[in-house]
């Protein structure tokens, strides 16, 4: 399995989980999620870079696109939009429960 089947599976789950809880993130508003976003990028940049640099792991060559932004492969960053896609949505979800 490639690290790009791997990561759209991971955001096929979190698309689908997303939609499952409901209504989505009507309640947060596109800046904040977008600031959110971009803030996980690019500390995914750094710390898979520094983590990657020190030998704490490494990825199969044959196995990753091959573009790579620090010496994180592009598909590392699959994983925080995950996040910005699910948690805003399950957060929502879970507090239109405590209103009730």
């Amino acid at each position: 399995m490639t690290y790009l089947l791997l990561a759209a599976c991971f955001l096929l789950i979190a698309v689908l989980l997303a939609l499952a809880a409901g209504h989505g993130i009507r309640g947060v508003g596109a800046a904040a999620l977008g600031i959110a976003a971009l803030c996980l990028l690019v500390l995914t940049a750094v710390f898979d870079t520094i983590m990657i640099a020190a030998g704490l792991f490494t990825y199969a060559d044959d196995l990753i696109l091959g573009p790579r932004i620090g010496l994180a492969p592009v598909e590392d960053f699959a994983y925080p939009l995950a996040a910005v896609i699910l948690l805003p949505a399950l957060w929502m979800r879970l507090r239109r429960r405590d209103d009730r």
